[in-house]
């Protein structure tokens, strides 16, 4: 699984692949294996280099591999033995001919305990935060730019933290989920502002989960900016709609009324296959939403009510979800989603109806994609305006400031990070 996102792929498929023959106990604990190692892979090489005198770098990338696994079991998993993890990884470097380094690589990490040194905070916060903290310095720099040291040190740690499961109830209310959870076996409670949201509890069986409630798996921050777009009636269109979540919930009612139901959800995506599992995931649910392949830069669509362009970015906000992210975007790639995002927003606007409504959103927290990118819009287009919702509406809640812009942040909220606007069409 490693190699497959040392190779650009996403951790996601790797692991949807690899561990379906598993036991449900052996999922969790893979799971826990591979997005841990890849979530503080930058602490993990800060200490294998101290103990392969800094020439990690040059070492075969399979053998890395295996002393990373193999160094965040003896440091981050308590259940597994130390002789277990040792002998396990050597025997995993075997075929490469690395099985005498990471032998004498993990013995010493071993017997090391807490004697690797680290950069202080408070001297160097780059050093401390690329190494323990486990970022890439680009991406540190702007954070430290953009919120400060002390801010980016939070949100850093908010990254490193294991991220819950979420679900978002479809046509159920959360207690009735909750009792049907429990039925199940699958502890669960509330979360507290987020009356349409459930918490599994660690370790939870995510199928189990899902076979005993209608729901979407889905973080309370992606369920805000659904609940931000509102019950939007009429023709919706997503045009950048996989894996389906935020459709799934606006062809749902949006948790309310069947008065509030669209008339029409049309989900659209560039890629066959991410549009698949948006008709996977309708079909699971019983809800009627069409699916369409397509270039959100060029819609095959008439003017219709809503537009919602759910762009895609860096995911910087999802970095405690997405760990494999933080290693796999780098400067250019946020220039290159700018101008993406710039289009589709441009292409949205031409099939949105006069007084209609378009809502633009990401999961990243960079400025140029979020508020940057709005900022650009409006100056190009006075056709519309943002729309500020009045005080007491559902979509007047936590995140939303006074100029109308939802903005979540990880180490402020305690979610993901997320970005959205409402921008209305003129007459």
């Amino acid at each position: 699984m490693l190699r497959h996102v040392r190779a650009g792929g996403l951790v996601d498929s790797a692991l949807h692949s690899a561990i379906a023959r598993l036991a449900a106990r052996d999922r969790a604990w893979t799971t826990e294996l591979v997005r841990g190692t890849l979530r503080l892979r930058g602490r993990l090489d800060h200490m294998l280099a101290y103990f392969t005198r800094g020439s990690i770098d040059r070492l075969d990338p399979d053998v890395l591999d295996v002393l990373r696994l193999g160094a965040y079991q003896l440091l981050e998993m308590d259940g597994v033995p130390a002789f277990a993890a040792v002998s396990q990884s050597v025997e995993m470097a075997k075929p490469t001919g690395g099985a005498g380094l990471v032998n004498a690589v993990l013995r010493a990490l071993l017997r090391a305990d807490d004697t690797v040194p680290f950069p202080a905070f408070e001297t160097d916060p780059t050093g401390w935060l690329t190494t323990w903290g486990s970022h890439p310095g680009w991406l540190i720099e702007r954070w430290i730019e953009r919120f400060g040291t002390e801010a980016t040190r939070r949100l850093v740690e908010s990254n490193n933290e294991r991220p819950p499961l979420y679900l978002r109830p479809i046509r159920d209310t959360v207690e009735v989920a909750l009792d049907r959870l429990a039925a199940a076996g699958i502890g669960a409670c509330d979360v507290e502002g987020f009356p349409s949201v459930v918490r599994l509890e660690d370790g939870a069986d995510v199928s189990a989960a899902l076979a005993a409630v209608a729901a979407v798996v889905q973080d309370p921050a992606a369920g805000r900016v659904a609940d931000f777009v509102g019950p939007p009636g009429g023709v919706v269109v997503d045009l950048c709609a996989a894996p389906g979540g935020k459709a799934v919930v606006l062809a749902a009612g949006n948790g309310t009324t069947r008065a509030s139901v669209p008339d029409r959800v049309v989900g659209a995506d560039v890629s066959e296959a991410r549009i698949r599992r948006v008709v996977e995931n309708a079909k699971r649910l019983g809800l009627p939403i069409q699916a369409v392949v397509a270039d959100g830069r060029m819609p095959p669509f008439r003017a219709v009510d809503t537009v919602i362009v759910d762009a895609p970015c860096t995911g910087t906000g999802t970095l405690r979800r997405h760990a494999d992210a933080r290693w796999r975007i780098g400067p250019d790639d946020v220039e290159a989603l700018v101008k993406l995002q710039a289009e589709l927003l441009d292409a949205a606007s031409m099939i949105v109806r006069p007084c209609g409504l378009l809502v633009y959103a990401t999961c990243s927290v960079e400025f140029e994609e979020n508020d940057g990118q709005v900022n650009a819009f409006m100056a190009g287009h006075g056709d519309f305006d943002v729309e500020v919702a009045p005080a007491g509406s559902p979509r007047h809640g936590a995140g939303v400031s006074e100029d109308g812009r939802l903005r979540l942040l990880p180490h402020v909220h305690g979610f993901d990070g997320a970005f959205a606007v409402r921008l209305r069409r003129r007459r």
